[in-house]
């Protein structure tokens, strides 16, 4: 048995998202203290150091600390808790098959388009006066942490910023979303669909990007359901570092031909298109499922038969 004493969803649920809240303030409290031994400036004055384009690199690392500590580490703390092998029970199988690694790279591109035409639906969403201003506002705060972090001046500026901005983030944001909260709140409801459709929603939200906020669940379902039909967090993982590095590869090759990142990243296909994604989707997922399946009954077949008397 490799679950532990059973702890009630409910309070699994408070657990994790207590170890959360201490990981962002201890992760928060090192990138401020680190922040001004490496930019030399007061501790006020950190954030908007971090902000300059000179100071691109550091702001990166120092986020990235801050992620691993705020979600990596206590996804980790969490899943030794209430299970007795916490990396098997975050999703880490290496069993997995080349059409599956096919399929998920070819679920990518059809997210992206789907993302895309959700981008325009999401902008289309009517808001009263005060409420588009304060969703404009958020915005604004982090589209600028987000062309900040994008700067790159150089080819190894572009790989640092796949490394802490594209791979970084998928691996901690796949444990903490994919690998605990999702199999916390399946469990929970009891219903495959609801418990994905909950994780998207808090995965979407804490990126604080009204904008972006429908696009965010399309790749929180997209993610969630590869996991739960694989059960394999490195495929996940795998789609979500994807998609992550061709959008910072993009934002590289626009600044390098001098043209507006801020334009890029406002970039939304027509609505339309979005039924193209979703229909590629289904026929890929469905793909996905059946391969998924035989690859489970292999890893069955495989295992050794044991009897008891």
């Amino acid at each position: 048995m490799n679950q532990k004493a059973q702890i009630s969803f409910p309070v699994q649920f408070l657990l994790l998202l207590g170890l959360v809240g201490i990981g962002m303030v201890i992760g928060s409290l090192l990138m401020a203290a680190l922040g001004t031994s490496l930019l030399d400036v007061s501790l006020l004055e950190v954030p908007d150091a971090m902000n300059k384009p000179e100071n691109a690199n550091i702001s990166r690392l120092l986020n990235t600390m801050a992620t691993l500590i705020a979600f990596l580490v206590p996804s980790l703390v969490f899943a030794k808790i209430v299970n007795r092998q916490p990396l098997n029970y975050l999703g880490f199988n290496l069993k997995m098959s080349t059409r599956q690694v096919g399929l998920v790279i070819l679920i990518t591109f059809a997210g992206m388009i789907l993302s895309g035409a959700l981008g325009m639906l999401n902008q289309d969403i009517p808001l009263s006066e005060e409420w588009l201003k304060k969703a404009k506002a958020l915005e604004q705060t982090y589209k600028n942490a987000m062309l900040n972090m994008a700067y790159m001046n150089s080819i190894s500026d572009f790989i640092l910023a796949i490394l802490v901005m594209a791979l970084a983030p998928a691996i901690f944001e796949e444990v903490l979303f994919r690998g605990a909260f999702q199999k916390i709140f399946i469990q929970w409801t009891k219903n495959a669909w609801v418990g994905i459709i909950i994780t998207s929603i808090l995965f979407s939200a804490i990126h604080f990007s009204y904008f972006g906020f429908l696009p965010r669940i399309a790749l929180g379902m997209i993610l969630g359901l590869i996991f739960y039909y694989t059960n394999n967090l490195w495929l996940s993982i795998l789609q979500h570092f994807l998609n992550n590095a061709f959008i910072v590869a993009q934002l590289y090759i626009v600044q390098s031909q001098g043209k507006s990142v801020e334009k890029a990243i406002d970039e939304t296909m027509p609505v339309w298109w979005g039924l193209v994604g979703l229909a590629l989707l289904v026929l890929l997922f469905k793909q996905l499922y059946k391969q998924s399946k035989t690859v489970s009954s292999s890893i069955i077949s495989s295992e050794p038969i044991t009897t008891h008397e």
